[in-house]
């Protein structure tokens, strides 16, 4: 049986209120297996994020939008593919957006859950949550850090462009890793 909780949590130096996102503090990146012998990582830009953050920090809601445009994987090839109507297809579908459904505590460990929407494709996901801690910066703001992460399946998304390798195997993987380096800042 797994010990879940969402009853309330003590995190040292939270604050209730609105945090927006600091983007210049703050990345949105990947990783997929390429040829299956190596990975591929790339970034996004990210348009914007809110945390509303309630008393009890399990009844927080999160809303992120990711400019799907923005791709960059350091290849202006490839990138351009993703772009592409093979892949993201961002003349259509401009942005990545995320909204959470749900935190708790699982085995000691913060979840948020929420939805993933990609090529206008929603589907749930589970982002593991590490908090960094809160801190006033030279300005006087207070700021908050933290890293999520998850692994979704990119056919899930319709992302299913591939090629077949002569060797065996294909040359994109179907499990990407998405790791969010994120600071905010809270709105007084």
């Amino acid at each position: 049986m797994t010990e879940t909780t969402t009853a309330p949590v003590e995190i040292p130096g939270y604050r209730a209120g609105t945090w927006v996102l600091d983007p210049s503090h703050s990345d949105v990146s990947f990783t997929v297996r390429h040829m299956m012998i190596s990975k591929v990582r790339g970034h996004f830009g990210i348009k914007s994020a809110t945390l509303i953050a309630p008393e009890n920090p399990l009844e927080a809601k999160v809303q992120a939008h990711v400019d799907a445009a923005s791709i960059n994987t350091k290849d202006e090839g490839r990138d351009a593919h993703l772009r592409s109507a093979d892949f993201f297809d961002v003349e259509t579908y401009p942005s990545i957006d995320f909204v959470s459904t749900g935190v708790r505590v699982e085995k000691g460990e913060m979840l948020v859950d929420g939805d993933l929407t990609i090529r206008d494709t929603t589907k749930p996901v589970t982002f593991e949550f590490d908090f960094g801690g809160f801190g006033s910066d030279p300005m006087g703001n207070y700021k908050a850090g933290a890293t999520a992460k998850t692994v979704i399946n990119r056919e899930d998304f319709g992302l299913t462009w591939n090629a077949a390798l002569e060797s065996g195997g294909v040359l994109v993987g179907k499990d990407v890793t998405i790791t969010l380096d994120l600071q905010g800042v809270f709105q007084a």
